[in-house]
């Protein structure tokens, strides 16, 4: 598993912002459309079962592009992004949290997100 320096970690997030909105947007949708359809007499104005395995699909595709960068998707819902790196010499994974705009916490790999700490 590769390591990223922070400066990567950083740039590679960048990247991905576009993604990984396109990911909470269509999970929002995906999950709007799965709670409807079962009561719908119908297509919903999100569509039907087809659009349903649809987004299904796409947020497939657009989790495998967030991962052959090498970050590791960690949750769905709130979305969770961690990247592979060291801190101080210690195994750490730096942390993008859904809603944030920049890559600014890590945990210790052995704690997981209970032990986030803000980068400095």
């Amino acid at each position: 598993m590769p390591l990223f320096t922070i400066d990567e970690a950083r740039d590679t997030l960048a990247d991905l912002l576009p993604v990984l909105d396109e990911i909470v947007a269509l999970r929002a949708t995906a999950t709007e459309l799965a709670a409807d359809l079962p009561h719908a007499d119908g297509p919903t104005p999100h569509g039907g079962l087809p659009e349903l395995k649809g987004m299904h699909a796409r947020l497939d595709e657009l989790m495998t592009r967030v991962q052959s960068t090498g970050a590791e998707l960690k949750g769905f819902a709130p979305l969770l992004v961690d990247f592979p790196s060291e801190v101080d010499g210690a195994p750490v994974h730096l942390c993008w949290l859904e809603g944030d705009r920049a890559l600014a916490w890590y945990h210790r790999q052995d704690l997981g997100f209970a032990g986030r700490r803000p980068l400095t």
